[in-house]
């Protein structure tokens, strides 16, 4: 706690403590219109713009496109272009954020 003497009087001037929710949000903020890459328990993956979340953990992208589950290791196929997309949080199987996208994006540190 510091001390500072001001025109009316000393006063005390406290570092307010950050809860880890609210550090929580603020990493998802961080994230809002960056390029992620979802993958969903059908083996789809789908690709586009951070828009927003729930409680539920449903995610929107936007601009999103659609890459179906190829049987070939070299294939991606054509993807198909979605626009807005709302996933299901109960469907999500991983979430990646484009590298590029984090590199404006100061205080985030992607865990490994």
């Amino acid at each position: 706690m510091d001390t500072m003497i001001e025109e009316n009087g000393p006063s005390t001037h406290e570092q307010p403590e950050v809860s880890p929710s609210f550090q929580a949000r603020q990493k998802l903020e961080a994230l809002l219109n960056k390029n992620m890459k979802i993958r969903m328990t059908d083996g789809r993956t789908l690709v586009g713009l951070f828009l927003c979340t729930d409680r539920d953990c449903n995610v929107i992208l936007g601009s999103a496109q659609e890459f179906l589950k190829s049987t070939d290791m070299f294939s991606q196929g054509e993807p198909r272009v979605l626009g807005l997309a709302m996933i299901p949080g109960h469907h999500v199987v991983s979430i990646e954020v484009e590298a590029d996208s984090l590199e404006d994006t100061q205080g985030f540190r992607p865990r490994c």
